[in-house]
């Protein structure tokens, strides 16, 4: 039975959720009970399901005795970990890229480890020094995937795609997420990128926030929902206010709601349902009590824009999609 508002896996980010303890030390080598108290807060929000994004804790460099701790964590608190976000492990970094590889395979080992269902991925590489340095880090350009670049274009799909045979193997989906000034980072270079890696278990993490967030003009959200959506099989949700002056070179965009932003997420459900879409979830945010918008930002996806019924015309998908048995 397709998926209905009222079971559709929605994960809570974790976004607000630090790495490093305030009085020393990091998540990563807390006791249970620092785990214990972020999934109980997530739960408490009112989510079933969390991303354990690796800003907060890296599921693959946990022992096998770790991993099984963090699972019998999240499940005392009542909460799945069907997915986990790798974030900024490039593996065309050209500084960094045999070890973002060889982290993104035991992201993989330990998302099977957990009964996790996605990993997401992406090309999108560490801040710099002046986008640490802002209040919100994309009103400075990072990184830039170097463009007309056949050699470092080969290097992405070769490894993306020795990536996503690993997960094949282990019974996963893997997700590339959409960035700005990356290979994924448009469109027609996402579903480029797709094609030239031509594995069904690879599909796209439409982040279409991480697009229209940028300072400068952008590509037509309408036309990007309908490049980008028919190959979805995970999704970080988030929204933007976004102003524009192009008379006078102007750009901004600050963090909204879902329903207050400049994407239309009632368009872009219907798009990608349209064609298949299936895959979890994910709502995002940034800034302020982040978890609380997240939770506001489910209830808007359940309440308004999910099929309320299992009758609805579900087409037929382009890449493979996941089955993750919801939670109560």
């Amino acid at each position: 039975m397709p998926y209905t508002a009222a079971d559709w896996p929605i994960t809570a980010a974790l976004l607000q959720f630090p790495h490093d303890l305030p009085g020393g030390g990091t998540v990563q080598d807390a006791d249970a009970s620092v785990w214990m108290d972020v999934f109980t807060e997530v739960r408490e929000a009112g989510f079933a399901d969390v991303d354990l994004f690796d800003g907060w804790v890296r599921p693959g460099d946990l022992s096998p005795r770790r991993l099984d701790e963090l699972k019998r964590t999240a499940d005392a608190a009542g909460v799945g970990t069907p997915a986990i976000s790798a974030i900024r492990r490039s593996v065309i970094d050209a500084s960094n890229w045999e070890e973002n590889l060889a982290y993104s395979h035991r992201t993989l080992e330990a998302a099977a480890h957990l009964g996790s269902e996605v990993v997401s991925i992406g090309l999108h590489q560490a801040l710099t020094t002046k986008q640490r340095e802002q209040l919100w880090f994309w009103t400075v350009e990072g990184h830039r995937d170097p463009v007309g670049d056949a050699q470092v274009w080969g290097d992405a799909v070769a490894r993306i795609r020795e990536l996503g045979r690993h997960a094949a193997e282990l019974g996963l989906l893997l997700s590339l997420e959409m960035y700005e000034d990356t290979y994924i980072g448009t469109g027609d270079s996402a579903v480029r990128l797709l094609h030239d890696i031509d594995l069904p278990n690879v599909g796209l993490n439409p982040d279409l926030g991480n697009l229209v967030r940028s300072h400068r003009p952008i590509e037509n959200i309408h036309e990007l929902i309908a490049k980008t959506m028919p190959y979805a099989n995970y999704w970080h949700v988030k929204n933007y206010v976004r102003d524009e002056n192009t008379a006078r070179g102007h750009y901004s965009a600050m963090p909204a709601p879902l329903e207050s932003g400049v994407i239309s997420y009632r368009e872009a459900f219907k798009v990608a349902i349209a064609h298949g879409f299936q895959g979890i979830i994910c709502a995002e945010h940034y800034g302020g009590d982040g978890l609380s918008v997240c939770a506001s930002n489910q209830d808007y996806l359940r309440n308004r824009i999910l099929p309320q019924t299992a009758d609805y015309r579900l087409g037929t998908p382009l890449v493979a999609q996941g089955r993750q048995q919801p939670r109560p």
